[in-house]
This record gives C-alpha cells, sequence and structure tokens, in this order.
C-alpha cells in the first residue's frame, strides 16, 4: 500500500514562488507516472504536471514556462517548481501516483494574493 503526502503550499503574492513537494511511503521508481493535480473552488480537478517511469514529462498549456515538474527516486519524493505564481493559480494541489491503480495525496492550498 502506497501513502503520499503533499507539503510546500502557502500563501504566496502574484510572481512569486513555491516548491511542492510529495513524500511517497514506497519507492516511486515502481510507478509508471506520477503527477500533480489542480482543484480551485468550484471548478473540476485538472492535470497540472506528469512525469513518466522514463522521465518524460507533459504540462498543462497554463503552466508550462513556469512550472517544472521532477522526482528524486532515491527520497521517494516528487516535486512541483512553481514560479511566476498568478491568482488563477489558486487551487488545492494533489499528487498522483500510478502504479497497478491510482493512489492519491491528501493535498496541499496554494493561494496567489493581489
Amino acid at each position: 500500500q502506497v501513502q503520499l503526502v503533499e507539503s510546500g503550499g502557502g500563501l504566496v503574492q502574484p510572481g512569486g514562488s513555491l516548491r511542492l513537494s510529495c513524500a511517497a511511503s514506497g519507492s516511486i521508481r515502481s510507478a509508471a507516472a506520477m503527477g500533480w493535480y489542480r482543484q480551485a473552488p468550484g471548478k473540476q480537478r485538472e492535470l497540472v504536471a506528469i512525469i513518466t517511469s522514463g522521465g518524460s514529462t507533459n504540462y498543462a498549456d497554463s503552466v508550462k514556462g513556469r512550472f517544472t515538474i521532477s522526482r528524486d527516486n532515491a527520497k521517494n519524493t516528487l516535486y512541483l517548481q512553481m514560479n511566476s505564481l498568478k491568482p488563477d493559480d489558486t487551487a488545492v494541489y494533489y499528487c498522483n501516483a500510478q502504479f497497478y491503480r491510482p493512489y492519491w495525496g491528501q493535498g496541499t492550498q496554494v493561494t496567489v494574493s493581489s
């Protein structure tokens, strides 16, 4: 059984930066892919970024050029570096890991306020 715990969220001004972390209880080397999703109040959950076991990445158009997804297999940790943050980035951010079935973390709140 896999547990995922997100951290690093908080309050930041527009144009600021945050780095989110997702710590996994097991080896993330076995995951076919890992990703970050977000959900704003009253809106659908959306994919932000994914990274495969082979290192390929994909980003939502709204975050391309601003966010970077990465992982540290030795530390069993997934990261999301967020730069040039905008108020529209405000959401709860969730970590996802795809094994035989998807696993989800509890989420971490990111608030970008002007």
